[in-house]
């Protein structure tokens, strides 16, 4: 396997239907993570021993430390009680489809009893799709500020009370709009903006920015800055920086089309995470691919409890969902399972 050039048919699958020949059950999927999160061969993350046998239940056990470990382990999978083929039909709907998937929907397509475990799925997928130490953005970058929320009366734009307010930059390509990238920001002042930049702009880019005052000074030695100010050039702010505002536009249709605009503050940043690796992975000429990178991810991230999901980091507070009845099923069945043979015919 080249982790920098993956084949389709050989490294991931190309289609639902070759998804399902390749996982037809939960002890295959534990295997592929086994083989995205230790190609080059085990490697205890405990003691870092590479002396190990594998166990009929499909971990490892250590020949150095002895400990027990499971390719999920320390991972999002980590504790899971939902079946691996779930999770890995998850994961192909979250990015096969232009338009990904809500709680709701995946709840009622893999028949999951609650629609706290399927939110909380999609959510930990969301937490992976980040890749620590991925390239910045470079050449000319358009950077611009917008905010997401729902309509209230006041001021709107800069300023607009109950609006939460996201940073955008995007790249320039040769043959349209390139990559992207979008943060949520307390506030619009320079030491936000200086943050961001250095976070997602390579030192040395064109940065391209309206006339607030506060770029010039956040771009510093690093960028060159060229300020467009809207009012002298007699132009609308989306004809100066043409590709930051489709982006937005694309973005806030996404959340609600898709998820209906139920977006709480607090985990805007998660949803954005998702647009932005759909978003940059857009002209992927196989929807197996991004499933590749996806579990890629997945197995290099660390564990998030349940408890870290829901913390409404606006208040400081925990909130906790309120439990399904006792008599309903939240554990969803495992995908695998003997076929059948034409159970709509009755027997004769």
């Amino acid at each position: 396997m080249s982790r920098d050039s993956p084949r389709v048919g050989v490294d991931y699958p190309g289609s639902d239907a070759a998804l399902r020949a390749w996982f037809p059950t939960d002890a295959a999927c534990l295997d592929y993570l086994d083989w995205l999160r230790w190609p080059e061969g085990f490697r205890c993350p405990i003691c870092r021993g590479e002396q190990a046998w594998k166990l009929d239940d499909g971990r490892w056990s250590c020949g150095r430390c002895g400990r027990r470990v499971s390719a999920t382990a320390n991972t999002i999978f980590h504790g899971t009680r939902t079946p691996l083929t779930v999770w890995f039909a998850a994961g192909w709907m979250m990015v096969s489809q232009k338009h990904g998937i809500s709680a709701l929907g995946l709840k009622r397509t893999l028949a999951i009893g609650s629609e706290q475990t399927a939110w909380a799925m999609l959510y930990r997928y969301r937490t992976a799709m980040v890749r620590p130490g991925r390239e910045r953005l470079g050449g000319v970058v358009e950077v611009d500020e917008t905010v997401f929320g729902a309509p209230a009366p006041g001021r709107r734009g800069r300023g607009a009370a109950g609006k939460t307010i996201v940073e955008i930059a995007v790249e320039q390509g040769d043959r349209g709009i390139g990559r992207c990238r979008m943060h949520v920001i307390e506030k619009i002042d320079t030491a936000a903006i200086r943050e961001f930049l250095l976070a997602h702009v390579e030192p040395g880019a064109i940065v391209l920015t309206d006339g607030l005052k506060s770029y010039g000074p956040a771009c510093g030695g690093d960028d060159e800055h060229r300020p467009e100010p809207v009012g002298p050039s007699g132009m609308q702010a989306h004809e100066l920086l043409p590709a930051v505002h489709r982006v937005a536009a694309l973005a806030k249709r996404w959340l609600l089309g898709t998820h209906q605009g139920a977006v709480k503050p607090e985990h805007l940043q998660a949803y954005l995470d998702e647009f932005t690796f759909r978003f940059n992975r857009r002209h992927s000429r196989s929807r197996g691919m991004l499933f590749y990178r996806l579990l890629e991810h997945a197995v290099q991230s660390e564990r998030r409890t349940y408890r870290s999901l829901t913390a409404d980091s606006t208040a400081g507070t925990r909130r906790s969902p309120t439990p399904p009845p006792a008599d309903k099923r939240v554990r969803p069945p495992s995908l695998a399972g003997v076929p059948l043979d034409r159970p709509w015919r009755p027997e004769r």
